[in-house]
């Protein structure tokens, strides 16, 4: 069944949660993706995340399509917890949001899209098995490309060779949607951005802390403006203020 998260709208706070070092927190920030969340939300319950025990939250971003409508279908047999923002503020206002509910000691950020497919669980958690990995990315440059844009591959390097020469990281993908980390490893960070520019926010703020921040391959399979991406070119111009801004600023 899906258990109604925080509501924003509701005036109450955010619910006070114990952590679980035992348990994957799976946040999944969603917005208009009432074609592709099932299936996610399906897919994610399939696969075998031993030996973490699975929390699916879903943080509907302000959905004006008929998201709201899936996650009720999903209730009759699912177990999901759900927070519903009144207004879309962005994807990085629902990770944060999700952050705030999840109880796992690990946390995993899933786009509500099929690009990223959680059959990749398993090699994305596999490191966590030594207790000195505090963060894991998943790259879709690692080993096989195809199928991804020409632009969009040039973006990405160049905001990756631009984290890696002000943080002084190894990166290859620091846009990808698959970020995985220890509890420990995002408290106490002052996380500002809620858009997409949450993705450098993150990265500056693990790599300035002194986390080394591992890679895995994943599969990637990318969707058009007219499937409903919904990332820009001003949001890359964001990502290049974030990164120098979190140089920068203390």
């Amino acid at each position: 069944m899906i258990e109604s998260g925080w509501r924003r709208d509701q005036g109450t706070e955010a619910p006070t949660t114990e952590r679980d070092s035992h348990v994957v927190s799976i946040i999944i920030p969603a917005y208009n993706e009432e074609a592709t969340l099932a299936a996610v939300i399906e897919r994610i319950h399939r696969v075998d995340t031993a030996p973490y025990r699975k929390e699916i939250i879903v943080c509907d971003d302000g959905s004006t399509d008929g998201t709201a409508s899936v996650l009720a279908q999903l209730g009759e047999h699912l177990d999901v917890r759900t927070y519903v923002s009144p207004i879309n503020l962005g994807k990085g206002a629902a990770v944060r949001m999700g952050v705030k509910l999840a109880s796992g000691g690990i946390l995993l950020i899933q786009d509500a899209d099929l690009e990223l497919d959680p059959g990749d669980y398993p090699a994305l958690l596999e490191p966590f098995a030594d207790p000195k990995t505090t963060v894991v990315y998943g790259s879709r440059f690692l080993g096989r490309v195809a199928h991804i844009p020409r632009r969009s591959r040039w973006a990405n390097r160049f905001l990756t060779a631009l984290t890696n020469v002000l943080f002084g990281g190894h990166l290859t993908d620091m846009e990808t949607a698959y970020k995985v980390f220890r509890r420990e490893a995002i408290e106490g960070l002052r996380l500002r951005c809620v858009r997409f520019d949450i993705e450098p926010e993150l990265t500056a703020r693990f790599l300035r802390f002194g986390h080394e921040i591992r890679e895995v391959p994943v599969r990637y399979d990318p969707r058009t403006v007219d499937e409903g991406k919904k990332i820009s070119l001003a949001d890359g111009f964001d990502a290049v203020y974030t990164l120098i801004r979190c140089r920068l600023l203390p």
